[in-house]
């Protein structure tokens, strides 16, 4: 994206007021919580368990990825070819403000790294695999200024335990259908095109393939927003409140930050005042959204609701 901050390794701020908020919720012990490790270098955390991260990039640089509904991580498995020499820390934006916050997250996916309890941002979006591992190379570099040496131990099958036990063996994964597997290969490269085309000849082989199609509309987003101005594109907006491509491209911005409400609101109230061209193609992006979100999410069962409501 253009006009946005790229790969920085210096600037980092405190995030000692984050981890030490009086009123922070605690996870209770056996629950979940802990963000540490014990079967491989990868980690969901949330607002109440980023404590232990912080603790634990004392000894280990932790890159922290961020997402959305219908945005997958993307790092999992760079990350563990270094070896247990980094962790990576997964937060759901949407559902973690106080991280998106501490971070200055408003977009996703937004990728940061923390070094002994000091964050420090490195891209948004998720650039090509060479950039990616150039920039980690650089983290583990800025870690070993500040003292940070340590690894997670990894076994030979390449589980990662912090106490160095051995991990138990878990049964592989199913691999992708090949047109998913190309998709996913081609969103990873930054080809979006490329992974809508796979989609789209996942659909045609399986109409009911809801994977596929849910995917074709989280490329076909991260397409829109490749090479896009967040500035002006909100500022577009601002300025012509009723223009429908500024409302569309605003309301991308909001769903890959996880605003799901904001880009429902802005377009169903907007739709009403539209021509039925316009109305056609604001509902077509309606769809689109909720295929990403999933069919369960409250927030698209609400704005379905409403939008069959100005349909009939």
């Amino acid at each position: 994206m253009s006009n946005v901050p790229g790969p920085s390794l210096r600037g980092a701020v405190d995030l000692s007021a984050l981890v030490r908020r009086a009123n922070a919720p605690q996870p209770a012990p056996g629950s979940g919580g802990a963000a540490v490790p014990t079967g491989g270098v990868v980690v969901a955390v949330t607002d109440a368990s980023f404590e232990s991260v912080v603790d634990l990039s004392s000894r280990v640089p932790v890159v922290v990825e961020f997402y959305a509904p219908g945005l997958q991580p993307a790092l999992g498995a760079i990350v563990a070819s270094y070896g247990g020499r980094l962790v990576l820390a997964t937060v759901d934006g949407a559902a973690n403000p106080q991280l998106a916050q501490a971070f200055q997250v408003r977009e996703v996916p937004a990728v940061a790294a923390i070094i002994a309890g000091r964050p420090v941002n490195l891209f948004l979006d998720i650039p090509p695999e060479a950039q990616v591992r150039q920039v980690f190379d650089e983290l583990l570099a800025l870690a070993a200024e500040s003292g940070v040496t340590g690894t997670i131990p990894v076994t030979q099958d390449g589980d990662a335990r912090p106490d160095g036990e051995m991990a138990p063996a878990e049964p592989a994964d199913e691999p992708l259908p090949p047109h998913h597997q190309e998709a996913y290969d081609a969103i990873a490269a930054g080809d979006y095109a490329g992974a809508i085309a796979e989609y789209k000849l996942a659909i045609a082989q399986n109409p009911r393939d809801a994977l596929a199609v849910a995917g074709m509309a989280q490329a076909s987003l991260l397409l829109r927003l490749d090479g896009a101005d967040a500035g002006a594109v909100r500022a577009a907006a601002a300025a012509a409140p009723a223009d429908v491509d500024a409302a569309l491209a605003v309301a991308d911005l909001d769903v890959s930050g996880g605003h799901l409400d904001d880009a429902f609101d802005r377009l169903l109230e907007l739709f009403p005042s539209l021509d039925q061209k316009a109305k056609d193609t604001v509902r077509a992006r309606l769809l689109e959204y909720f295929e990403i979100a999933g069919p369960d999410d409250p927030r698209v069962l609400t704005a379905r609701r409403r939008l069959t409501n100005l349909l009939y």
